[in-house]
């Protein structure tokens, strides 16, 4: 243990493209600081459409998992990854779709079970923070975004106590968890940008009306300017995934966007280090950790 870096993270995504659009410049930033950084992975997006009409062609769709696979350690070399884990759930498709039957889909597998397969994970790296998703039932309620986050909270606790999962390895109590979010702010930011430049923007009805907004939970906002690129970049190396002619992640020109809102935003929700306060108050996710390098 030893060997560790002092500042370690890890990052607990659903699917291949989710570590390029959450998170990828946050984690871009502190790569560059020296920190270490896992990505767990829990399905390999094998329920996925192809959405970039490029990409739409039978020898793909026929090894859609192979080929995620290789989009997923193109984005990680990108942003910065260390070590990409796979949870090893199958993709459980969107709501109400066939996929969600099958038994081997990350929906459908016991809480205890995957519960501890991260808690394992979590043992062995030994991260300081934790960085998942918060609860989208009312928003983006994938089966595979829910079991992220409902796997992580547990999963947190359970790997600093020695009474559970004692063939997981030796306990270790991460610091922080959070929240990754896109805030309301941003969204309505860029939505003006477009506006004020006389293009369309694709942020509709949704995203202001029907999406919950948890800016007012916001704690932690990231300055991620220098690593602005990191994320368009990792999320083009998903190319069934993301069309790079798609007005959502790339309609802005790169001189209007990278200044919009440099910004990645997180919700503090366990901390070990003290009180969570109200309002945004940190602008680094290490905050309180960084003298204590023995941790």
């Amino acid at each position: 243990m030893n060997a560790l870096p002092p500042l370690r993270l890890l990052s607990v995504h659903a699917h291949p493209d989710d570590e390029a659009s959450k998170g990828a410049s946050t984690v871009a930033r502190y790569q560059a600081e020296g920190a270490r950084s896992v990505l767990v992975c829990c399905t390999g997006g094998e329920a996925g459409d192809i959405l970039n009409p490029a990409m739409d062609r039978p020898e793909v769709i026929e090894n859609l998992k192979a080929v995620r696979a290789e989009e997923l350690a193109a984005s990680a070399r990108i942003i910065g990854y260390d070590e990409v884990v796979m949870l090893g759930y199958r993709d459980s498709g969107m709501t109400d779709s066939e996929d969600n039957a099958r038994p081997e889909a990350f929906a459908n597998a016991p809480l205890e079970e995957s519960v501890g397969r991260l808690v394992a994970i979590i043992r062995r790296e030994r991260p300081q923070v934790i960085i998942t998703y918060p609860d989208e039932r009312k928003g983006y309620n994938h089966p595979d975004h829910l079991m992220v986050h409902d796997i992580t909270l547990p999963a947190f606790e359970a790997a600093g106590d020695p009474e559970q999962y004692p063939e997981a390895g030796e306990p270790w109590q991460p610091s922080k968890l959070y929240f990754t979010v896109w805030s309301r702010t941003r969204m309505e930011a860029l939505h003006a940008k477009f506006t004020e430049l006389g293009l369309e923007s694709p942020y509709d009805e949704w995203w202001f009306k029907k999406r919950e907004s948890r800016d007012h939970l916001i704690t932690t906002q990231i300055d991620i300017g220098p690593w602005w690129e990191v994320r368009g970049e990792a999320l083009r190396a998903h190319a069934t995934q993301i069309d790079p002619a798609s007005s959502f992640w790339f309609g802005l020109p790169d001189e209007h966007a990278r200044t919009v809102h440099p910004y990645d935003e997180y919700v503090l929700v366990r901390s070990k280090l003290g009180e969570i306060k109200q309002g945004i108050y940190e602008d680094d996710l290490f905050a309180g950790l960084r003298n204590n390098e023995g941790n």
